[in-house]
């Protein structure tokens, strides 16, 4: 008995213990990403492991070039449409973006940050009544902003950085995206009561891309400005692209894009939309990098945990009645 018992009291210390690095190291959000989803984990995988979709087995075999297929845009109140956009390699779809398209006059767009990750995409939804929710940008070990971010009026992030991709900023009947190449990300957040950084920046307005070759492979998400002034939003559903050949496909669409800047991505690249009787959901399940023949594969480390908690989002809502 006696032997069992400081056993028992050996084990119970181990783990206050490691709750308590865990706490050291990554705060709430380190709690919460243990106790409510679980590790993610890197492992080893081969080209063809069962474990990754077809789509990336193929990503993984092949030099490709991503084209469009056909959208079409429906409105499902005003100022706000949805469509589906195909992703075709070779004349067959191999991935699809799922997008919106909205008109800042009439919908507000505002960011969000909850370091204790506690909330999931439904959380989110619910919290904010919003119409729309997808991830922000990218956060850090502790559940905060990793770029400058102001929410509803609020400086979170880091107040030291250095941006050379690209910015969303919104205020009251208005929201855009910046190139910040030549500008000082403080300057473009004057005046904006949500504003974000993020990169690396998909389009600038001569259609190049600041993506860089890689064979790092996710579930993507996007924020993007056409040339009519719209915010054009997308989420992909598989893990074919990389950003590089994400920025390709975009700047190929009929989307009339003027800028387009990457949010974070894999897992927590997540998107909701509840308007009318129109739904829909997602969130990203794959993960991948690749290096010559090193292929690593981002897994939860107990299968069935909770799903992701989203520390940063971008909530659109309908605008207040003027």
């Amino acid at each position: 008995m006696r032997k069992i018992l400081m056993a028992s009291v050996l084990a119970a210390l181990s783990i206050a213990v490691g709750l308590a690095v865990i706490y050291f190291r990554n705060g709430s959000y380190g709690f919460n990403a243990v106790l409510r989803r679980g590790v993610s984990i890197w492992v080893a995988v081969d080209a063809i492991d069962s474990r990754l979709t077809r789509s990336v087995r193929y990503a993984l075999a092949h030099d490709f070039t991503p084209e469009s297929g056909e959208i079409h845009w429906m409105t499902r109140a005003p100022g706000f449409e949805t469509a589906e956009m195909p992703v075709l390699v070779e004349g067959k779809e191999a991935d699809r973006l799922l997008l919106a398209r909205v008109d800042p006059r009439l919908w507000r767009i505002s960011v969000h940050n909850e370091p204790s990750g506690n909330r999931h995409l439904d959380d989110w939804m619910r919290d904010l009544h919003a119409t729309l929710v997808i991830n922000g940008s990218y956060f850090g070990s502790k559940g905060e902003p990793d770029t400058p971010f102001r929410s509803e009026g609020v400086d979170l992030g880091p107040a030291d950085y250095v941006a050379t991709h690209g910015a969303f900023v919104a205020a009251p009947d208005s929201a855009r995206l910046v190139d910040l190449k030549d500008k000082d990300w403080r300057d473009v957040f004057l005046g904006a009561d949500n504003a974000l950084v993020s990169y690396p920046l998909l389009l600038d307005e001569s259609g190049a891309t600041r993506a860089k070759p890689s064979q790092w492979l996710a579930s993507r998400t996007f924020l993007a400005e056409d040339h009519a002034g719209r915010i054009v939003l997308g989420t992909s559903e598989d893990a074919l692209l990389t950003l590089e050949k994400l920025a390709a496909l975009l700047h190929a669409t009929p989307l009339d894009l003027k800028l387009a800047l990457n949010l974070d991505g894999g897992p927590v690249s997540c998107q909701a939309i509840a308007l009318g009787d129109f739904r829909r959901r997602h969130c990203g399940t794959m993960e991948v990098q690749a290096k010559g023949g090193d292929i690593r594969l981002l897994q939860p480390l107990v299968p069935g945990g909770d799903m992701w908690g989203l520390p940063v989002v971008v909530a659109i809502r309908p605008a207040a009645p003027r």
